[in-house]
């Protein structure tokens, strides 16, 4: 049962992997679209329907970081059955947003230069291509039956480590995405035209963006030139802590530069702060908060309670 769990968590972790690296070249175009001269030539409307199309991605992609975030806080790098369930509707979840978010941009890009006709061809030709792509034909096959029964497992050593490995490398696509974004938007004429406070936000934002992509690098890095790839447990807990604090610098980022994003569509500094603000503590809520309140809901059960206590003597 525990090598048939691992097993499946590890498919699931490699299968969010994929679905990140889909859904980080739109993040970076998202933002990047922004900076560019074309932007300020858009409608109105098509102007907000970008910014609904960025809160889209930013969505997905939090959602796909959840079952990571789960497995490092609620299960504690233990493999199981509730978080292979988890995995799965947080991928149907991130799945969704990003359907959007190609709709709307693909009806931007494409209106802006062949007309409103053509843009809602494509983008709902596009989104609705997504949709059976994605969940339709899933459905016809039929959904795999979920299992109720919360089985965990004492994982093995060696294959913690190999899925904290595979967590980093889950969670650090957006990031790479978000900061060659950032690099490459401080060359543009649309940045030399932003407000000062603008531009400092920006450079906040790829400071946190660049302390995330270090920290999720570290572990890597640690597991090969301290303990030569081999078995620690000291080298877990130490990865385990670097792959849990580094994504609140992520959220950071992407909330530091929506305030750049948001000043540059509505121009308010409050509502651009306000919306800030919004998308941090959603992303945090997310990412940290629901799984340490189900960490504690799990504990404070008498089922849960005595699996974890059993779990911890077996180590």
């Amino acid at each position: 049962m525990s090598r048939e769990l691992d097993k499946k968590l590890k498919t699931a972790l490699n299968e969010t992997r994929l679905l990140i690296l889909g859904a980080q070249v739109l993040l970076g175009f998202q933002f990047q679209a922004f900076f560019q001269d074309g932007f300020s030539e858009l409608s109105q409307h098509s102007r907000y329907l970008s910014l609904f199309g960025l809160v889209s991605i930013v969505l997905a992609v939090t959602f796909l970081f959840v079952p990571s975030m789960q497995h490092r806080l609620v299960e504690q790098g233990r493999s199981s059955t509730r978080l292979i369930g988890a995995t799965s509707f947080y991928a149907g979840l991130g799945l969704a947003p990003l359907a959007l978010s190609l709709t709307l941009s693909t009806y931007v890009v494409i209106g802006r230069h062949f007309g409103v006709a053509a843009g809602l061809i494509g983008g709902l030709g596009l989104g609705i291509l997504s949709a059976i792509a994605w969940f339709g034909l899933e459905y016809l096959i039929g959904l795999a039956p979920e299992n109720q029964i919360m089985d965990t497992t004492e994982t093995p050593l060696g294959t913690k480590i190999e899925q904290l490995l595979t967590e980093a490398r889950v969670i650090i696509p957006g990031a790479q995405a978000l900061f060659g974004f950032q690099f490459v938007a401080m060359l543009t004429a649309g940045f030399d035209r932003l407000p000062q406070a603008s531009k400092v936000m920006h450079a906040l934002a790829l400071g946190l963006i660049a302390i995330n992509i270090v920290l999720l690098m570290m572990p890597a890095a640690l597991h090969r030139l301290s303990y030569g790839g081999g078995e620690s447990g000291e080298f877990l807990r130490i990865g385990s802590a670097l792959v849990i604090a580094a994504p609140i610098f992520l959220a950071g980022g992407i909330a530091t530069e929506a305030y750049v994003v948001l000043q540059k569509v509505i121009e308010d500094a409050r509502w651009s702060a306000g919306g800030a603000c919004a998308t941090f503590l959603a992303i945090a809520l997310c990412w940290y908060a629901l799984p340490i309140v189900l960490r504690v809901s799990r504990n404070r059960s008498p089922v849960g309670g005595r699996k974890l206590k059993a779990s911890t003597r077996s180590r």
